[in-house]
């Protein structure tokens, strides 16, 4: 998890977030044994703004990998991922009850939770 913690630190640094200036950075672990980083990408418009997370899943799918094992978010203050990036996550994943999602600050302090955890009544694919 380590590795996957510093990836997200450095893909933080790359983050466009003049609006909010609150830079968040993510690595997601696929099954293929890849990692795939993410920074979020603000827009003037805010609705068009794209998250760390899900910048990561679509670079994992577009690379043909379409499911995680974990992921480490870094932000100035360890916050979680938001709702829609957790049903994104959860959609990419098979059993979310063991996917790790390690959340860290500035200083590498933070927590681990589970997927389940962070959205334990998410959408389910009948897929």
């Amino acid at each position: 998890m380590t590795d996957l913690i510093e990836l997200s630190r450095e893909a933080r640094r790359l983050a466009y977030a003049p609006y909010s200036n609150y830079k968040v950075g993510a690595a997601v672990l696929g099954v293929d044994g890849k990692t795939y980083t993410g920074c979020n990408v603000e827009n003037v418009s805010f609705g068009l703004t794209v998250c760390a997370e899900r910048t990561a899943v679509v670079k994992m799918v577009s690379a043909g990998c379409q499911e995680l094992l974990a992921l480490a978010v870094a932000t100035a203050d360890g916050g979680t991922p938001c709702g829609m990036c957790l049903q994104v996550l959860l959609e990419f994943t098979k059993t979310p009850d063991q996917v790790k999602v390690t959340c860290v600050n500035e200083s590498f302090k933070g927590h681990t939770y589970t997927l389940t955890e962070l959205i334990p009544h998410g959408f389910a694919s009948q897929l």
